[in-house]
């Protein structure tokens, strides 16, 4: 990775591109990952997948590079599926792989501690960079310890919690008011308040998180320097059960998906950039933060169609994301999603 190569040898930079130490964080686009923490499925068990799901087995064909590496390159946002597991040892054993006599990625040992863990599918698409939220956690402090400065990092949260159809597989835990309150705490413990952005942070003095972002409450990324900003992608009944107790996201350490007119309204979920281009324009236009995708299920990279992309890049979005911000190792493919000269964030050039 010529990128990642130079990055290390000359120390990362903080910021990617002259003059966006001075831009307010909605006046910045940048490129992230989608599913950050994933690892190719083993073969053995995509043969199974296969035999089950026919060409729905295209969809699971990506894999990441590490944590640590995908931010030297230069990404500024990814995402983390995590799943509650309170007692410890719910995800130890994937029945799958148990199956089949496939083993992990990962040393088993660590699931069976209390605490969040993080993955794509209980019991068959395992494999992750970060096995445990605290593992993700510890990663990206060390990162961010190593490079004091980088550019403020968007990470999106999948709340996992669907029960599968196949009664082997392993229920999830279901995420309460209580539960959340307990990511919450992983990520203060593990990461720590300091590198936080959160919704107290850009309310200020406002009455409700919308009304400071509508007024252009956003800091420069000089401001936001070393920070993290969590945001949970979740729709109701998960996003009201976060919010419960804690109007405008008060004390809370995560971003919501709130439409706009909601007081806890600032960063959006809007994932089809085709669809809703119009939609993201104007959601931009008044202030709020988006995220959009740039492909999905591996599709665009089957067939090099770049649509998606420029329609997210011309939409405004100021989080795209992607499987492919290095070209697939898994099939034959040239698609490459990057802002040219293997540049992942830009001003907003609308």
């Amino acid at each position: 990775m010529k990128v990642a190569m130079i990055a290390l040898m000359l120390g990362l930079t903080a910021f990617a591109f002259p003059g966006e130490e001075q831009l307010p964080l909605n006046k910045v686009q940048r490129i992230g990952s989608h599913n950050s923490y994933k690892i190719a499925i083993d073969p053995k068990v995509m043969d199974v997948i296969r035999q089950h799901s026919g060409d729905g087995a295209l969809g699971l064909e990506y894999t990441h590079l590490s944590l640590e590496n995908q931010l030297d390159i230069g990404l500024r946002g990814l995402e983390l599926d995590v799943y509650a597991d309170s007692a410890g040892g719910k995800y130890a054993h994937p029945y799958v792989l148990e199956q089949l006599g496939v083993k992990p990625v990962y040393n088993t040992d660590v699931m069976k501690e209390p605490g969040f863990k993080v993955f794509h599918m209980q019991d068959l698409d395992v494999n992750s960079h970060c096995p445990t939220f605290k593992m993700a956690l510890e990663q990206l402090k060390k990162w961010s310890d190593a490079n004091p400065g980088h550019s403020p990092v968007f990470i999106t949260m999948n709340a996992k919690d669907e029960i599968s159809k196949r009664p082997e597989f392993a229920k999830p835990e279901p995420f309460t008011p209580a539960v959340y309150d307990r990511l919450d705490r992983e990520i203060i413990d593990y990461l720590g308040k300091a590198k936080l952005i959160t919704p107290d942070d850009i309310r200020g003095k406002e009455k409700t998180l919308e009304a400071a972002v509508l007024k252009g409450g956003w800091p420069t990324t000089a401001q936001a320097r070393g920070k993290f900003i969590f945001i949970l992608d979740e729709k109701d009944p998960k996003m009201t059960d976060y919010m419960q107790g804690h109007p405008s996201l008060e004390g809370r350490v995560l971003f919501v998906n709130a439409a706009a007119g909601q007081p806890e309204a600032a960063i959006m979920i809007i994932n089809d950039a085709i669809r809703d281009q119009q939609l993201i324009r104007n959601m931009v236009a008044k202030g709020y933060i988006v995220r959009t995708r740039a492909d999905m299920d591996t599709k665009e990279a089957r067939t090099n169609d770049y649509t998606r992309y420029k329609a997210a890049c011309e939409s405004g979005a100021q989080i795209i994301t992607t499987d492919y911000y290095i070209r697939s190792t898994l099939f034959p493919s040239d698609y490459l999603v990057n802002f040219g000269d293997d540049v992942y964030s830009r001003k907003d050039i609308r």
